[in-house]
C-alpha cells in the first residue's frame, strides 16, 4: 500500500507536468462554455451550407454531453440554457437523435428542481436567455417539454426578460454588464439592424469578445470581421470555445495561484508559483498608467486588479493600492457599482479581501475596505450574492487576521463552488473539470494526511505532559488539546514542522501552567523562589509545583539545544539564549503578582513594558525560529533589542487579551491596559478605553503586517517573519470579539474539524463564520476523541496566554 506522503509527492509531480510545464496551454485551465460552443457548431459552411463551418466544436458537443442528459458544467440552472441550444445544434444538422431525446428527457424530469433555484429571484441573464432558447428550439422544431408544474416559473422568467428588454437600450446603454447587445443571439430581429452591429464590432471583429453573439452576427449579416473573429477562436481554441475571447492570461495565472493558496497546497508549488507571479507582476507594472476604457468591463477588470494587489502583496511584491483604488476617483463608476451591485458582488469582495493587507498610511485602502463593506452588507442584507452568498457572509463575519490557514482550508475543499473563477455571460468561468478534480483529490489527501499528522503528534503531546507532570497539577486547566490545535492549524506545512509544531505547542503549556501558577497558587515566597531558580537555573531547593514547571521547562531546553546543535553546519549552544528568553518571562510573572498582591497602580507605560513580556508571545516564536530553514541567526535569541517585529507581535498580542479579559481581571483584583487607561484618564468611561486601545491594536498591526510582507524591513528570515504573522493570528482567534477560553465548548467544534472529522462532501459552513453561536456539545458526534469534560474546568482557557502585555505604545 501506497504512503500517504509518497501518494502526496507523486501527485504533485503529475500536476507540476501538466500545468507548470513548458507547453501548458493556459486556456485549458479554464472550462470551456458549452453554451457558446453550440452556436458557432451552429454556423453553416460558407461554400457547402448543408455542412457546418467548425465541425470539429459539433464533435465535441457530441462528446461531452454528460450521462444524466445534461451539457454543461453542472446540474445546476446553469445547464438549462446550454442544453437546449446543444440539442438545437445537433438538431440543425441531424445528428444525435438519441442524445437530443436523453437531453429532453433530463429537461423534463429536472425542470422543477432546477426551476426552484430561480423561482422567487431570477437572474438577468438567464430571464434574457433561458425564453429564447426556448423560441429557438420551437422554431427549429425541436419540442422542449416542460412539466405543467414548472409553467408558472417559466412565464415569471419570460416576464422578466419583457421587463429587461424595456428598460435597458439595446444599443446604447453598455452600463449593464453584459450589455444586453452582447446576448445578440436572444434578440428577437427588430431589436437590432446591421449598422447597430457594425458600430460596436471591437477592433478583433467580435461583438463584446462573446463568441456566440459574434456567432449570430456573422449568420445574420455575414461581416467579413466577424468571421475572421471567430477564425481566430477556432485556431487558438480547436476542441471548445470560452465564453469570452480572448481571456486574460494574466488573471488565469493569478486564478491558478489562489487555487493553490485555498486548497493549502502552496507549500508544494512555491517555484512555480513564484514564477507565475513575476509574470503578471511585470505585466503589472507595464499596465501602471493605464485605464479602462470599456464601461462594461469595469468589474472584471476591479476583480483582477484586487486579486492582484492581493496575491502579489502576500507574496512580498511591492504594489500600490492605487493600481485598483481606481474606481474610487470615478464618480459614475461608484454609482454603477452601487446600482448593480449583484453583477459587482464578486469584484467587491475581491476588493474588501484586499484591503485586509493594508499598512499604515494607506487611507485609499480604508475607504475601498468601507465602500466595499456597504455593498457586501447590502447583498447579504437582500440576499442576492447568488453562489458567493456564503463567501461574503464568511469574510464579513470573520477578521483575516483570525483566520486559522488549517480551517480555511477545510472550508474551501469543501465548498461546492471553490472551482468557480470569475463571471461570464451566462454562467461562472469555472477551473477545468480536470484540473479541478486532480487539485480537489490532492488538497483533499494533503488534509487527511495532516489530520492523521496531528492525532499523532497530540497524543505524543499528552504523553509528554503526563510524564513531567505538568497536565496533572492540580490547578489551572489541561491545555494540551488547546495548545496544539492552536498551533498546528496555523503551521501547516508538512512534515518538517513537526518539531516546531510541539516546541511552540509544550512552550505554551508551560506559560499557562506557570502563568497560572504566578497568578492564583504560588506564595510571594514560592514565585520569588522559584524566579531565582529559573535565574540560577538550578533546582536545588524546589520542590512540588515549582519543581514540576521547573523540570518541565529544564527538558525542553535541552531538548531543543541537543536539537539545534544536529542541525547541519550548527555549531552555537543556544541554550543559555534560551534560558535568559524564559527568565525574563519569569520576571514578569513575578512583578505582575507583585503589583497584583500589593494593590501597586503602575503607569500604563511601566504596565505594558512588563506586560508585553508576561504574554510570552517572543518565547514561542523566536524559540522556534531556530529550526525553521532558513533558521533565526542565533543572534537574534538575545534579550535586547528585540527585532520591531518582535515587539509589535508582544504588543498586539497583550492589547487583544486586555480587551476581551479586562472584565475578568477586574473581578479578580488583576491589572489589564483597559483598567490601567482608565484610571489614568477620569474623563473616559470603560468603553472609551476600549476603543482607545482597540484603536491602537489595529494602527500597530498595520505596521507589523507590512514587516511581515515586504523585503528589507526586517532582519528576519521569511519563515521566521510568516511564523510571527502565524501568531499573531491564533491571539486574534482566541480574542476576537470575546474571549473564546472562557467558554467549555467555543473551540470544541474547531478542534473536531481540524483533527478528527473526516472532510464533509456537503456544503460547508465555516464554525468560524458565526462566532456567536452557540456551539452545544450535544451535537458533536459522541465518538469524537476531544469533548468537553464537565470534570475538568475549560473556563478561562488561555493558550499562550498569560496576561498579554505591551510594551511602549
Amino acid at each position: 500500500m501506497e504512503l500517504p506522503l509518497s501518494c502526496i509527492e507523486r501527485r504533485v509531480q503529475k500536476i507540476k507536468k501538466k500545468i507548470f510545464s513548458s507547453n501548458f496551454d493556459l486556456y485549458s485551465f479554464v472550462s470551456p462554455s458549452t453554451y457558446d460552443t453550440a452556436w458557432l457548431a451552429m454556423i453553416p459552411d460558407s461554400k457547402y451550407p448543408s455542412q457546418p463551418m467548425f465541425k470539429n466544436y459539433l464533435d465535441w458537443l457530441i462528446k461531452n454531453q454528460k450521462p444524466e442528459g445534461f451539457w454543461g458544467e453542472s446540474d445546476t440552472i446553469e445547464c438549462l440554457p446550454t442544453t437546449i441550444v446543444s440539442m438545437v445544434a445537433l438538431k440543425k444538422w441531424n445528428i444525435g437523435t438519441s442524445m437530443v431525446d436523453k437531453g429532453r428527457s433530463f429537461i423534463h424530469a429536472n425542470a422543477d428542481k432546477l426551476m426552484n433555484e430561480v423561482k422567487e429571484d431570477c437572474p438577468r441573464w438567464l430571464a434574457i436567455v433561458l425564453p429564447s432558447m426556448i423560441e429557438l428550439a420551437d422554431t427549429m422544431g425541436l419540442d422542449v417539454i416542460f412539466p405543467d408544474s414548472s409553467r408558472e416559473t417559466i412565464s415569471y422568467i419570460d416576464n422578466r426578460r419583457k421587463t429587461f428588454l424595456f428598460k435597458e437600450e439595446v444599443v446604447e446603454d453598455f452600463h449593464c454588464y453584459p450589455p444586453i447587445l452582447s446576448y445578440l443571439e436572444t434578440l428577437p430581429p427588430k431589436y437590432v439592424n446591421e449598422k447597430d452591429i457594425c458600430k460596436n464590432l471591437s477592433e478583433d471583429g467580435s461583438l463584446f469578445q462573446s463568441p456566440s453573439a459574434t456567432a449570430k452576427a456573422f449568420m445574420d449579416y455575414g461581416n467579413k470581421e466577424c468571421l475572421t473573429y471567430l477564425k481566430s477562436i477556432a485556431q487558438r481554441c480547436p476542441k471548445a470555445v470560452p465564453q469570452a475571447y480572448p481571456m486574460d492570461e494574466d488573471f488565469i495565472k493569478l486564478c491558478i495561484a489562489n487555487q493553490l493558496k485555498k486548497f493549502g497546497l502552496g507549500e508544494y508549488f512555491v517555484g512555480e508559483i513564484e514564477t507565475l507571479l513575476a509574470q503578471v507582476y511585470r505585466n503589472y507594472n507595464m499596465e501602471q498608467n493605464s485605464r479602462v476604457k470599456a464601461s462594461n468591463m469595469n468589474a472584471l477588470r476591479l476583480e483582477k486588479d484586487s486579486l492582484a494587489f492581493e496575491i502579489l502583496r502576500t507574496h512580498g511584491f511591492k504594489v500600490s493600492p492605487l493600481r485598483f483604488c481606481w474606481f474610487l476617483n470615478d464618480f459614475e463608476i461608484g454609482a454603477e457599482v452601487e446600482k448593480e451591485y449583484e453583477h459587482f458582488s464578486r469584484a467587491m469582495l475581491h476588493v474588501f479581501r484586499a484591503s485586509n493587507l493594508m499598512f499604515s498610511g494607506e487611507y485609499e485602502l480604508d475607504e475601498a475596505r468601507a465602500f466595499s463593506r456597504k455593498v457586501l452588507d447590502k447583498i447579504v442584507s437582500t440576499r442576492k450574492g447568488g453562489l458567493l452568498l456564503r463567501q461574503i457572509e464568511h469574510e464579513l463575519s470573520f477578521p483575516w487576521f483570525a483566520r486559522l490557514d488549517h480551517l480555511e482550508h477545510r472550508m474551501w475543499i469543501e465548498e461546492s463552488e471553490a472551482n468557480a473563477l470569475w463571471k461570464g455571460k451566462t454562467s461562472y468561468n469555472r477551473v477545468s473539470y480536470l484540473y479541478n478534480d486532480e487539485l480537489l483529490q490532492l488538497a483533499t489527501l494533503n488534509f487527511e494526511f495532516k489530520q492523521l499528522l496531528y492525532k499523532n503528534e497530540l497524543k505524543e503531546l499528552k504523553r509528554w505532559a503526563e510524564k513531567c507532570g505538568i497536565s496533572n497539577m492540580g490547578f489551572g486547566r489541561e491545555k494540551s488539546t488547546y495548545c496544539y490545535f492552536a498551533v498546528s492549524a496555523v503551521l501547516t506545512s508538512i512534515p518538517h514542522d513537526s518539531y516546531v509544531r510541539m516546541l511552540v505547542a509544550k512552550s505554551a503549556i508551560i506559560i499557562t501552567v506557570a502563568d497560572d501558577f504566578f497568578d492564583t497558587t504560588g506564595s510571594l515566597n514560592e514565585l520569588e523562589f522559584l524566579t531565582d531558580a529559573i535565574q540560577r537555573w538550578d533546582a536545588k531547593g524546589l520542590g512540588s509545583h515549582s519543581k514540576v514547571i521547573f523540570d518541565s521547562l529544564d527538558d525542553l531546553v535541552i531538548e531543543a539545544s541537543r536539537k539545534y546543535l544536529q542541525q547541519e553546519g550548527t555549531s552555537y549552544d543556544i541554550s543559555n539564549s534560551l534560558k535568559d528568553l524564559w527568565y525574563e518571562a519569569f520576571l514578569a510573572w513575578l512583578i505582575e503578582a507583585k503589583w497584583s498582591r500589593n494593590g501597586h497602580k503602575p503607569s500604563i507605560d511601566s504596565y505594558l513594558k512588563i506586560g508585553m513580556t508576561s504574554i510570552g508571545s517572543h518565547i514561542l516564536v523566536l524559540s522556534s525560529s531556530c529550526f525553521l530553514k532558513p533558521s533565526l541567526p542565533a543572534k537574534k535569541l538575545r534579550l535586547t533589542p528585540y527585532e520591531p517585529i518582535t515587539n509589535l507581535l508582544m504588543i498586539i498580542s497583550r492589547l487583544l487579551n486586555d480587551v476581551e479579559s479586562y472584565q475578568k481581571e477586574k473581578e479578580e483584583g488583576k491589572l489589564n491596559s483597559v483598567l490601567v487607561n482608565l484610571m489614568e484618564n477620569p474623563e473616559f468611561d470603560i468603553e472609551d478605553s476600549i476603543a482607545y486601545v482597540r484603536e491602537i491594536v489595529e494602527k500597530k498591526k498595520k505596521e507589523f503586517l507590512e514587516l511581515v510582507l515586504i523585503d528589507g524591513l526586517c532582519d528576519l528570515p521569511k519563515p521566521s517573519k510568516h511564523l510571527h504573522l502565524s501568531c499573531l493570528k491564533v491571539f486574534q482567534m482566541f480574542f476576537n470579539s470575546k474571549n473564546r477560553f472562557d467558554s467549555n465548548t467555543d473551540l470544541v467544534e474547531d478542534i473536531n474539524k481540524a483533527i478528527y472529522l473526516p472532510l464533509s462532501k456537503t456544503k460547508y459552513v465555516s464554525p468560524q463564520t458565526m462566532p456567536k453561536k452557540k456551539h452545544t456539545i450535544t451535537k458533536m458526534h459522541s465518538n469524537l476523541p476531544f469533548k468537553h469534560n464537565n470534570r475538568i474546568n475549560f473556563n478561562g482557557m488561555r493558550f499562550m496566554t498569560p496576561k498579554i502585555g505591551l510594551g511602549f505604545i
